[in-house]
C-alpha cells in the first residue's frame, strides 16, 4: 500500500527524531559515563571494552577519536546481513540510519578529559537518565541502535522460548563480569547502577511497551475504520453489534489493543472518519497471547 504525502511526512519526522535520539545516547554516554570509566551494554559497551584493553596493552594511545564507535558499526554489519528478512522494510531502513548515526557520533563527540561530575554515583544518574531518554526516544520513532536487539528479534523468529531482552541480558552479564576481571569491581558496580537507570528511563520514554485497550463506539462507520486499523496499522481488531439503552440506537463496538504510542494515530484516523464516534481508552492493560510489540 503506497504512503500518502501525509504519511511520508510523518515518516520523515520520526526519522529526524530517532537520529536526535543517537545524538541524545551519544553525548549522555561519551560526556559523563565514559570519563569516571564506566561501560555500557551491548554492543557498545563491547566495542568499550576491546578500547580499553588496545590502549591498556599496545602501543595505541587515547586520542580525540573514540574507537569504541568504529567497532560498534563494525560488530552490527553482519548482524544486519544475518537480520535483514526478519525485520520490515521501514523498520530495518530507520535502524541502518540510527546505527550509521551513533557510530558517527560515538566517534566524534568527544569525552572531556576530567570527569564534569567528579561524583560516580551522580555521573551514574545523570548520564544513564540522558542515554536512556536517548534509546527510548530512538525506538520510540520506530528504530533501534542495532546489537543484540536486531539480533533478538532474529532469533526469536527462529527459536522457541527465545526472547529479546534475555539475550540482552546474557550479552551484558558477560560484559560486566569482564569488566569485573579485568578492570575492578567498583567499576562493575557502577556500570552495572548506571545502566538501570538507563532501562529505567528508556522504558519511561518508550511508550510501546505499554498496551492500552481502546473501545471504539460507531454507527455506521465499521467498516472504513476496521480497515484502517488492520491496513494502516497492522492491527487486529473485534467488533459486535450493541444497542445503546437509553436511545435504543443500534451501534457497533470495534475492540483493539495497541501500544500507548499508536493511541494518537488511531484517534486521528477515527475522528477523521467518523467525529461523532464514542471512544473509551483502558490504559495499562496485561496482554497474552498474539500481541505484537513493536520495537
Amino acid at each position: 500500500m503506497e504512503m500518502t504525502r501525509e504519511q511520508r511526512m510523518t515518516e520523515g519526522k520520526k526519522v529526524i527524531f530517532a537520529v536526535l535520539g543517537t545524538l541524545i545516547f551519544s553525548f549522555g554516554l561519551n560526556f559523563f559515563v565514559v570519563p569516571m570509566g564506566l561501560y555500557n551494554g551491548g554492543f557498545v559497551g563491547i566495542g568499550q571494552v576491546i578500547q580499553t584493553i588496545l590502549f591498556r596493552y599496545t602501543s595505541l594511545e587515547p586520542g580525540s577519536v573514540d574507537i569504541a564507535g568504529i567497532l560498534y558499526f563494525l560488530f552490527n554489519i553482519p548482524v544486519f546481513i544475518l537480520a535483514f528478512h526478519s525485520l520490515g522494510r521501514g523498520f530495518f531502513i530507520k535502524t541502518v540510519i540510527c546505527v550509521i548515526s551513533q557510530s558517527i557520533f560515538l566517534t566524534l563527540i568527544p569525552s572531556p578529559e576530567v570527569p564534569v561530575i567528579t561524583d560516580t554515583l551522580t555521573a551514574c544518574f545523570v548520564g544513564g537518565s540522558i542515554a536512556g531518554w536517548g534509546v527510548g526516544l530512538t525506538l520510540k520513532n520506530g528504530a533501534c541502535c542495532g546489537g543484540t536487539d536486531v539480533l533478538g528479534v532474529y532469533f526469536t523468529k527462529k527459536l522457541k522460548h527465545f526472547s529479546v531482552g534475555r539475550l540482552g541480558l546474557m550479552v551484558n552479564v558477560c560484559i560486566y563480569i569482564a569488566c569485573a576481571l579485568l578492570f575492578d569491581l567498583s567499576i562493575m558496580i557502577y556500570s552495572i547502577i548506571y545502566y538501570l537507570i538507563l532501562s529505567f528511563m528508556m522504558d519511561r520514554t518508550h511508550s510501546q511497551n505499554i498496551a492500552m485497550e481502546v473501545d471504539i463506539y460507531t454507527k455506521d462507520k465499521t467498516e472504513e475504520i476496521t480497515q484502517v486499523v488492520v491496513e494502516r496499522m497492522a492491527r487486529g481488531c473485534t467488533y459486535w453489534d450493541a444497542k445503546g439503552a437509553l436511545t435504543e440506537s443500534k451501534t457497533s463496538i470495534i475492540c483493539v489493543v495497541v501500544s500507548k504510542y499508536e493511541v494518537t494515530q488511531l484517534l486521528r484516523y477515527v475522528n477523521a472518519i467518523d467525529e461523532d464516534a464514542f471512544i473509551v481508552l483502558k490504559g495499562a492493560v496485561s496482554v497474552e497471547g498474539n500481541f505484537f510489540k513493536k520495537l
